[in-house]
């Protein structure tokens, strides 16, 4: 039996216990919308009506240690399990941050006044733990079935501004549609003091989890809210594009189809997030690279490069993790180049140089064929990603042959110092050109040697 397992049945004695006290325990939130959907849910979250929390903390006392979010929030777990029991409580929005809220317990409350500080409807519904019963009273079965995404409240609604971006991360997920009444509302409603962790973390589940992210921000656009956290991927709309090479529109239009594309790969990617990201972002230079000429052609060159500091800039608007960061803007920089060598069959030199800039070349392979696929003109070309892998089984086959070092230079006479890298990418070049690591190393000393006279 696996953790879940384990952790359902658990949360079944937990409502034996709960009732046999005097109180009824309700599965809440995602669990049920997923249980609905057939999905299998990992968290579990339950709300206890009808027990004081002395009496609550004491039934649960029974099954193990128990552990405290905090007494006003009425928040409680099992250090053995990751079930969360909370108790029905009001939160009223004292302030502008996400912390912001006055909560109060009221065992008594009823399941609507309870419920109603819930977001959205398909987040709204209850199950009563022990019999099953469903306990709907905002629709939100219908508009699960119709995949209609509806705000709970106008009044409660509006006191997190991070539902607006919940909205769009679920109508992304779900392929729905976001409610003509919520998206009026969330237009009005201010997101600028969100903290970009709490974005980071809609945007994750955006691009890991939907079959189709880019309706995370094609809501988000309707909504007017990408100026806020995304005015780089804003600012791409508009942006046209030869329809020569790309029919399907400004750079807007194609990076959504890129990102869809990329969702259909991204379990082959040795990392997703980062994956997803790169195909995200791989385009934003054209903003500033694109150019109409004279004879009406439109040109982005160069695109690659000057996207750098537009990538770099969107995601520290996002986070500060520098790995991510480094592999977006090393795939960024290198996006054009696999399926242009593909095309081109070109010499194994070439194509072993370019794995070896890469953060991740299997990941490279994957951005390439997601570049490739998100037009509208004609189906990918199957032989240009067999050609990249076989190519990059050469890269590894060559990587594994012995190498120039750096101790190789200092054995050999040569000082650390300004030049000593260059040296070192100099012997890796002719590593990849197939030049033995005998011959490698007196080609360098060499060249050094006349550098230095």
């Amino acid at each position: 039996m696996n953790t879940h397992e384990q952790d359902l049945q658990l949360s079944v004695e937990i409502a034996r216990r709960v009732a046999a006290a005097g109180g009824r325990a309700m599965y809440v939130g995602g669990m049920v919308r997923d249980q609905l959907m057939g999905v299998e849910c990992k968290d579990i979250d339950i709300e206890v009506y009808g027990l004081a929390p002395r009496a609550l903390k004491d039934v649960l006392s029974t099954l193990g240690r128990v552990t405290e979010m905090g007494a006003s929030f009425g928040v409680y777990g099992l250090q053995h399990s990751r079930i969360d029991i909370a108790m029905p409580r009001r939160e009223r929005c004292v302030g502008i941050r996400h912390t912001d809220f006055e909560v109060s317990v009221d065992p008594d409350m009823s399941f609507a006044d309870a419920s109603m500080r819930r977001d959205l409807t398909v987040n709204a519904m209850m199950r009563d733990v022990l019999t099953g019963e469903l306990v709907d009273l905002w629709g939100g079965r219908r508009d699960l079935e119709a995949r209609v995404i509806r705000h709970v409240s106008d009044i409660t609604f509006p006191e997190d501004a991070l539902r607006v971006f919940r909205a769009a991360q679920f109508a992304a997920r779900f392929e729905g549609t976001v409610a003509p009444e919520t998206m009026a509302l969330c237009r009005r409603m201010d997101v600028y003091e969100i903290s970009h962790e709490r974005v980071f973390d809609e945007l994750k589940k955006a691009l890991l989890k939907a079959e189709r992210p880019s309706v995370f921000f094609r809501v988000l656009r309707e909504m007017d809210h990408l100026k806020e956290f995304f005015p780089e991927i804003e600012a791409c709309a508009g942006v046209p594009q030869n329809p020569v090479y790309h029919p399907e529109g400004d750079v807007f239009e194609h990076t959504m189809l890129v990102l869809d594309c990329a969702a259909a790969l991204r379990d082959q990617a040795k990392q997703p997030l980062a994956f997803m990201l790169a195909a995200l972002l791989h385009d934003l230079g054209k903003a500033a690279a694109t150019q109409v000429q004279p004879d009406g052609k439109i040109t982005a060159y160069g695109h690659e490069r000057a996207g750098l500091e537009l990538c770099e800039r969107q995601l520290r608007r996002l986070t500060n993790q520098a790995k991510l960061i480094e592999y977006v803007r090393n795939m960024t920089l290198l996006h054009m180049r696999p399926n242009v060598l593909a095309q081109a069959k070109s010499r194994k030199k070439k194509t072993r140089l370019l794995f070896d800039q890469s953060a991740c070349p299997e990941d490279l392979i994957l951005l390439s064929r997601a570049d490739a696929s998100g037009k509208r003109d004609k189906p990918y070309d199957e032989a240009s990603e067999a050609f990249l892998r076989e190519r990059l089984e050469d890269y590894y086959r060559v990587l594994r042959r012995p190498m120039v070092t750096g101790k190789d230079l200092i054995d050999a006479g040569l000082k650390p110092g300004p030049m000593f890298s260059e040296w070192l990418r100099r012997a890796r070049t002719l590593h990849f050109s197939g030049i033995e690591r005998g011959r490698a190393l007196r080609q360098v000393l060499t060249e050094a040697k006349k550098e230095t006279t």
